[in-house]
């Protein structure tokens, strides 16, 4: 399983951006692979930042070649 770092280096070399861990962590539960809620996240029913809509593909296609998400 790559990690957060890997995905941000996978998002930069492809799209040139980097995706804030927010985002990524907000793709993965979008597509049903949220592991846990972070312990100081202040509201359990929104997001503080979620991912642009204009951002999520790329780092959807990121996620893929990672095999994480199908």
């Amino acid at each position: 399983m790559a990690t957060y770092k890997d995905i941000q280096s996978e998002v930069k070399k492809q799209a040139k951006f980097t995706p804030k861990t927010c985002w990524i962590a907000h793709v993965l539960s979008l597509n049903g692979m949220t592991m846990r809620q972070a312990p100081n996240r202040i509201s359990a029913s929104k997001r503080k930042y979620p991912c642009p809509d204009n951002k999520r593909a790329a780092i959807e296609d990121a996620l893929r070649r990672f095999q994480m998400i199908t």
